[in-house]
């Protein structure tokens, strides 16, 4: 079994203290980071986001608008968000809100019937924004951005950019709100089809990602703008850089034994996440491997998963926090010697593995293109779907401290040389002025 994971790595709520309070997340990233060759290169941009989600809810596709939002700030650019009525406002941020009805509020993950009447709210409240800001770009995120933002372009003449985070009908179907052999299967893949042509420019969260608009829908090449997922590396610290107390101080706030290893994950909690999948490798480690403990960071789906460890027996190796806002996951991560992310779905992406790297924490996956495309050959990759190879993925780093080290301080590395949001920026910026005629 290390032969075979050897070779899988060979080329082919309370905030701790000295951590800051939310108001201060949108001001601090902004103000931290490199220094920028040319700041004001994004000084002709008035950009209108529109995100139809509860932005900011501190998870995936938030964070990509979060941080490429600040991005394009400290390049001179003027961002405005158009989003629901829910979410967690964002100091330094615009955030323009739909009409939030009774009983409405709270944030909600994946597909909803109920978002057909938000996105009617969402349209409304963008329209009206984009006849006061007067923007030059409107970049939409998700489908149901671009559905929203095509007639606006046409009215406004605004050129579109449709940020791509994955298949529409693909998330529908894993988030069980879909089946493949349903009536209304095909003609949402077709609504999605068109959607997909509906942009100037198209920009892709991974390379698979672009594939898969070129390959199954049919898009021009020259249309589709691969912009990886990044991470601020300035505020995603590698642990080695975080005070020994610090680290055991939260530790011992979770209620991790000091003795223990621990095994991080941070994302949602849902079955397209590969969270049974992660118990269950946890129930075989804990029977093999006593002195390790499993460190689960996030939401929806806290109270289906502590059930599903209670009737594992594991509960005594498995602390549940619950949401952990985003300026306090750094912290969070550095308690971890060994990341994992049993993600199943292959279209959409995995932000989650830019913050792991950057903490220098080794980690495992599934063997899907897009982990294989960010990870390349420092991940350490189990079966699809096999919970015996992860858990034997898990165990192998878990027992060899000098590997697990190397890998971790490796992928710290290839953040800074590759992932880092300062520098993809500037590729947004180039396609506004391609959208623009400019370039």
């Amino acid at each position: 079994m290390v032969d075979t994971l050897r070779r899988s790595r060979l080329p082919e709520d309370s905030t701790p203290e000295g951590e800051p309070g939310n108001g201060h997340l949108a001001r601090e990233l902004l103000t931290k980071g490199k220094s920028l060759p040319d700041q004001d290169k994004g000084r002709h941009y008035n950009v209108l986001k529109i995100a139809p989600t509860s932005f900011f809810a501190d998870y995936g596709c938030h964070v990509r608008i979060l941080e490429e939002t600040l991005a394009l700030q400290k390049m001179g650019a003027r961002a405005t968000i158009c989003t629901y009525g829910s979410g967690r406002d964002i100091e330094g941020l615009d955030i323009r809100r739909a009409f939030s009805a009774p009983l409405s509020n709270g944030v909600r993950v994946g597909s909803s019937k109920r978002k057909v009447y938000f996105d009617a709210w969402l349209s409304f409240r963008s329209l009206t924004t984009s006849l006061r800001i007067r923007p030059n770009v409107i970049h939409a995120h998700l489908h149901e951005g671009a559905l929203i933002g095509y007639p606006l372009s046409k009215l406004t003449r605004t050129p579109l950019v449709f940020d791509f985070q994955g298949s529409l009908t693909c998330e529908m179907i894993d988030h069980a709100f879909l089946r493949r052999d349903s009536l209304a299967y095909a003609p949402l893949r077709q609504l999605e089809m068109i959607i997909n042509r509906t942009a100037r420019a198209i920009i892709t969260s991974s390379r698979n990602a672009a594939d898969i608009l070129v390959r199954e829908f049919g898009c021009r090449p020259s249309k589709v703008f691969p912009v990886p997922d990044c991470v601020n590396g300035d505020r995603f610290r590698p642990k080695w850089k975080v005070p020994a107390k610090e680290r055991m101080r939260m530790k011992r706030r979770l209620g991790i034994p000091e003795n223990r290893k621990v095994v991080a994950y941070l994302g949602l909690l849902a079955e397209y996440q590969g969270s049974s999948y992660l118990l269950q490798a946890a129930n075989l480690i804990r029977r093999r491997t006593p002195d390790v403990h499993f460190l689960l960071m996030g939401y929806p789906g806290e109270k289906r998963y502590q059930n599903l460890a209670a009737s594992l027996g594991i509960s005594d190796c498995v602390t549940f926090t619950g949401r952990v806002p985003y300026e306090k996951a750094p912290i969070y991560l550095s308690v971890g010697d060994v990341a994992v992310s049993p993600k199943i779905s292959e279209t959409e992406g995995n932000g989650k593995l830019l913050n792991y790297m950057a903490t220098g924490l080794p980690t495992v996956t599934f063997n899907t293109p897009v982990s294989k495309e960010i990870l390349g050959d420092l991940g350490v990759y189990a079966e699809l779907g096999n919970t015996e190879d992860l858990a034997s993925s898990i165990e192998w780093l878990l027992k060899d401290d000098k590997a697990a080290e190397q890998i971790g301080r490796d992928l710290r590395a290839k953040v800074e040389d590759s992932y880092l949001w300062d520098s993809a920026v500037g590729r947004i910026l180039d396609i506004y002025n391609i959208v623009q005629g400019r370039g």
